[in-house]
């Protein structure tokens, strides 16, 4: 396939930042719609033939994601403490970014998560607020992504899904025995078990061929594209339009300003490590919920001394993390379950927040093994469990074919203090400022997580599993759904961009990924950002139209 080659003197139309699950669907978007289109992703170009089945390389050495020794990260509990060096975020590094290796669970955000203020009132310590958009608006662009993407579920299987008006494109995935023990012990307890919609496709859709079952799911690429990533769908249809061209190894270190105020394109390290300037008429990032702000932080000037459309104070501010607890169980007779999708059945009967708990927040819980034999031998087992020898052996040998875990996945209350910004102290590979993540759980989100754990306890009870264990819940201090550090909202004062990801600051810039999130609904944000993403598209395409980038 001939794809597009510009010179970074060519202004082109849109520099779009990051290749993942937003940058991938505004490439398709913007080149079909007729703009000239540069992505620039810091990450290789890989291919399916590249994905290993390979734990050592994958899990153990990062394959897929952000190398924190060339791109370390610090954290802290306060902004009062001295950061540490240690990974605090990860997010994937290759074209199509982390929609390549995630677990692929694709649930929609629910209505009340884009008017929770409203409905709940304010929450101490926290700046709970309702969306500038609701479900409604939304509606069409989550239905655009499932069919364009193609997405696995059952229309109506849950009862307390947000209305929807299409079916998925695909049917369910098939049930895993975990998933069978799950659905009839929640239904015994008067739970509703439904079937994961997935970004999975169950039968052959558009060109691609269906799941095969192998098991490689959770932080692996798909070398049959049967997962639904930017890698395999939209961004082969945005180069086929002769109108994008995707920059693989290209880090970006600043947006550059011109005087009026307005971005003029996008300066990067190639991969030989050259500096290059690309210029564009508007810039599009899509880096993720941390690297967004970092990169705007960076790209200070005399006119924006604080970083890129910053004048609110706010960028960076209201991070949100991906909060989960995982209770495991052994049954008695053995599952297999390591075969297969990860995730087969969810329930959302605790989505909701209710004043009756004593806190606020809620979630979903689902059923999965998503554990690869290396893995589960070095981090699983019961404590008890010798971790040598032959008791070892026993025990993997017993464990393993016979295990299975509930996920709960719950809200996380953006808090003001909790923020990604530059560490000064620690510079990256380039020179740059290190990435510094400050984060502390807000007490409602630890007392929903234990909440959920307690509900786990009692399906996995109720399935009679021989053996439960789970971890204690603890404040989090390493993220993979990065969220809310460049919020949306129509007060410039208190958000960062408006209804339509534009930067209230710079007109020709636009904010498209996690870091727009105003709340993180129950985690699971891949879909809502895709479909945030489409709508996107259609705003920022018309505004290119009228003349408005310029």
């Amino acid at each position: 396939m001939k794809t597009a080659r510009f010179r970074p003197s060519d202004v082109v139309d849109f520099v779009v930042v990051g290749s993942g699950a937003a940058g991938g669907v505004m490439a398709k978007e913007l080149a079909t719609s007729g703009f000239r289109v540069v992505v620039l992703e810091q990450g290789p170009y890989l291919r399916e033939k590249d994905f290993p089945h390979d734990e050592i390389k994958v899990l153990r050495q990062g394959m897929l994601i952000n190398d924190w020794k060339n791109q370390p990260n610090t954290f802290r509990a306060s902004e009062s403490e001295t950061a540490v060096r240690q990974p605090a975020v990860s997010y994937g590094q290759q074209v199509g970014g982390g929609s390549v290796h995630y677990t692929a669970n694709y649930w929609r955000f629910h209505e009340i998560d884009f008017q929770e203020r409203s409905r709940w009132g304010p929450v101490p310590g926290a700046s709970l607020e309702d969306w500038p958009i609701q479900y409604a608006e939304l509606e069409p662009y989550y239905t655009k992504a499932e069919q364009e993407l193609g997405v696995s579920g059952l229309a109506g299987s849950n009862p307390f899904d947000p209305p929807r008006s299409t079916p998925y494109p695909l049917p369910p995935l098939p049930v895993k025995p975990s998933g069978a023990l799950f659905e009839r012990a929640a239904r015994k307890l008067g739970l509703h078990p439904f079937p994961a919609p997935m970004a999975i496709i169950s039968q052959p859709y558009r060109g691609r061929p269906a799941c095969t079952q192998c098991a490689f799911c959770k932080s692996f690429g798909c070398e049959v594209r049967a997962k639904s990533s930017t890698l395999a769908t939209v961004i082969p249809a945005a180069e086929r339009t002769g109108r994008c061209e995707i920059r693989a190894d290209c880090c970006v270190r600043k947006i550059e300003t011109g005087p009026g105020g307005r971005v003029t394109g996008a300066i990067y390290f190639d991969a030989r490590g050259k500096e290059v300037f690309q210029r564009a008429r508007a810039v599009v990032v899509c880096a993720n919920g941390a690297e967004t702000p970092r990169l705007l932080l960076m790209s200070k000037s005399n006119r924006f001394p604080n970083g890129l459309a910053n004048s609110s104070g706010l960028v960076g501010r209201y991070f949100m993390v991906d909060t989960i607890v995982s209770v495991a169980a052994m049954f008695e007779q053995p599952l297999n379950d390591h075969k297969g999708v990860h995730v087969s059945r969810v329930i959302h009967d605790f989505y909701e927040s209710d004043p009756k708990r004593g806190f606020w927040g809620g979630g979903g819980i689902d059923v999965r093994v998503d554990w690869y034999p290396i893995q589960f031998a070095l981090g699983v087992l019961p404590k008890e469990v010798p971790r040598w020898g032959s008791g070892f052996k026993a025990g993997l040998a017993e464990y393993f074919p016979r295990t299975m875990r509930l996920m709960g996945h719950s809200t996380c209350l953006a808090v003001e203090s909790n923020s990604i910004s530059l560490d000064q102290e620690v510079k990256d590979a380039r020179g740059l400022p290190a990435l510094r993540m400050t984060y502390r759980n807000h007490p409602d989100d630890l007392k929903t997580l234990r909440f959920l754990q307690q509900r786990s306890i009692e399906i996995l009870e109720a399935a009679n599993a021989k053996k439960i264990w789970t971890d204690q819940v603890r404040d989090f201090t390493f993220s993979g759904h990065l969220m809310g550090t460049c919020r949306m909202g129509n007060d410039p004062r208190k958000s960062v961009v408006n209804r339509d990801h534009r930067a209230h600051d710079v007109p020709n810039l636009f904010l498209v990924d996690g870091s727009s999130l105003v709340t993180s609904g129950r985690q699971q944000p891949t879909c809502t950002i895709q479909a945030l993403a489409y709508r996107a598209a259609d705003r920022i395409a018309q505004a290119a139209r009228k003349g408005e980038l310029a």
